[in-house]
């Protein structure tokens, strides 16, 4: 059983940066993609920042461009999102994602979903 462990979340002002982790854990050989999404109050869930093809191919929705940016550390099963010059219309939940996991079962295409975290961020 594959679960997502999501830490980092808070508090903080116009500005400021905080760092998102998500850990995996469970019989895992390897995860081809893991990615951040976020929703917001009233608002569709987005996907933010997506990992794929092992951690080799980076990509972001053009609003976090040049101010997030996601790492993976594939030993420990773990994904990254370090938020920068975080702006107020960031402020939501924001959800680790997992796909494409070999694992002690075999393959899974998931997806699976961490809990969730929320930042919020003031002006």
């Amino acid at each position: 059983q594959v679960q997502l462990v999501e830490s980092g979340g808070g508090l903080v002002q116009a500005g400021g940066s905080l760092r998102l982790s998500c850990a995996a854990s469970g019989s895992i050989f390897s995860i081809n993609a893991m990615g951040w999404y976020r929703q917001a109050p009233g608002k569709q869930r987005e996907l933010v920042a997506a990992s794929t093809s092992g951690g080799s191919t980076e990509d972001y929705i053009d609003s976090v461009k040049g101010r997030f940016t996601i790492s993976r550390d594939n030993a420990k099963r773990t994904v990254y999102l370090q938020m920068n010059s975080l702006k107020p219309e960031d402020t939501a939940v924001y959800y680790c994602n997992a796909r494409g996991i070999w694992s002690r079962s075999g393959y899974d295409t998931g997806p699976y979903w961490g809990q969730g975290t929320q930042v919020t961020v003031s002006s």
